[in-house]
């Protein structure tokens, strides 16, 4: 079986989740007998310049990883503008490589043509392809979140989504939505790392029937060792992830405030994450509230994924404090790999992979006080940290993530939905 996984970035360029799993279900593919992958990423200028001759490059030694250099695409089609440079060597690799399956990950950048493409090209291949996120629902950056205030969306329309994007006509809108279900219906399988996803891609207009359940998995990693505690008090909390208004960086050190002002006790809270293309006016705002909670804040930076085990030994408590429809987060497993309870806005895909009162806790989100509540009742009820980590259930692995890839990439769904 020949599998081409392909992806909207590499994560030695771009360490984003979506890209993480990719590259990390793709590691897992080619070590399984009688199976030959291909991982083929694409990037821009925002990460590489453009190399002559070629729209090729290699970011590894690995002869089996290439990255597609796209410097036009039209994110409002989600469309690849640059068909004289871009498909040619699409082709070429599709003939080449041969691919039995081909497993979309994201058409970022690629463009959702690739689609058609593959299908023209290989009409006996099986096109599979996992809903990530809402890039192909929502304009405003597959957020699903309006562009004024902070409300979340509950579905999109074209004259809804009109009133996000007030000079882009209702008609715009419909032919998007048009265009882009158009080349989904060459699809044979998707996969939603999540029940929520899955949901709100049926609303939009997938069959319930073609749309298949697979949590992500994890690769194995040693386990960080608890911090040790002589009083048994827990009030060290980990956030991870890079900080944007969408994560709700803020809300969590508005929260801190709050129980600084409350004198709630020592507490300390780290910030592992960048914050890349961020607006001056938010990043004002987070130096701000730095400032004001220093030293009980301390801001770490980017990390690497393989820096997740040294960073999680130092903290108790992982804080996702998101304030959009996140899908299935990769630090929410990191966090139970790792036996963290987390402390969650309990929307989305964060309320279904953590059990409220079992191995976390839900918050309002947006709410620095209902969050402030949360973090004091965790470091000052330290049977509740105890309680939580016995309920932590460890997330899939890799290895049985695959397992149940390999199922669907062979139309087997019974085989897949018993697993």
């Amino acid at each position: 079986m020949r599998i081409l996984v392909v992806a909207h970035n590499h994560p030695d360029l771009h360490p984003g989740g979506t890209e993480i799993f990719a590259h990390d279900l793709f590691k897992e593919l080619r070590s399984r007998d009688g199976v030959q992958t291909m991982f083929l990423a694409a990037t821009n200028r925002v990460h590489r310049e453009p190399r002559p001759g070629t729209n090729f490059q290699v970011v590894t030694d690995a002869p089996d990883e290439v990255v597609l250099w796209s410097g036009h695409f039209d994110h409002f089609y989600l469309s690849q503008i640059d068909t004289y440079g871009v498909v040619p060597h699409l082709t070429n690799l599709l003939e080449e490589f041969k691919p039995d399956i081909v497993h979309i990950h994201h058409v970022l950048l690629l463009g959702v043509e690739f689609i058609a493409i593959v299908r023209r090209l290989l009409p006996q291949a099986r096109i599979v392809m996992t809903l990530h996120d809402y890039y192909a629902i929502c304009a405003h950056d597959g957020l699903m979140m309006r562009t004024t205030g902070r409300e979340r969306c509950e579905r999109a329309s074209p004259n809804r989504c009109r009133g996000c994007f007030p000079d882009v006509g209702a008609d715009r809108f419909l032919l998007r939505e048009r265009y882009v279900k158009t080349l989904f219906s060459q699809v044979d399988q998707f996969i939603a790392p999540s029940r929520f996803i899955k949901q709100r891609f049926v609303e939009w207009g997938i069959p319930e029937s073609q749309i298949e359940v697979v949590p992500n998995g994890r690769p194995d990693a040693p386990i960080a060792p608890h911090r040790p505690s002589a009083d048994g008090r827990r009030a060290v909390f980990g956030y991870f992830g890079n900080l944007n208004p969408w994560k709700g960086a803020p809300v969590l050190l508005k929260a801190v405030q709050r129980l600084l002002a409350e004198k709630a006790g020592e507490m300390e809270l780290r910030l592992h994450g960048g914050a890349p293309f961020q607006s001056d006016s938010f990043m004002d705002e987070v130096d701000a509230l730095v400032g004001e909670t220093e030293p009980h804040v301390v801001r770490l930076g980017p990390y690497r994924p393989g820096d997740i085990s040294r960073l999680m030994a130092a903290v108790d408590w992982v804080v996702m404090p998101s304030i959009w429809w996140e899908n299935a987060p990769l630090v929410l497993q990191e966090a139970f790999h790792h036996r963290r309870p987390v402390i969650v806005s309990g929307i989305g895909g964060m309320a279904e992979a953590v059990r409220n009162g079992i191995d976390g806790i839900h918050v309002r989100p947006d709410d620095p006080t209902a969050l402030a509540r949360a973090m004091k009742q965790a470091m000052t009820e330290p049977q509740l940290w105890e309680k939580l980590v016995e309920g932590i259930r460890p997330p899939p692995t890799m290895t049985t993530t695959a397992d149940r890839h390999l199922d669907i990439y062979r139309g087997n769904q019974a085989s897949a939905k018993a697993a």
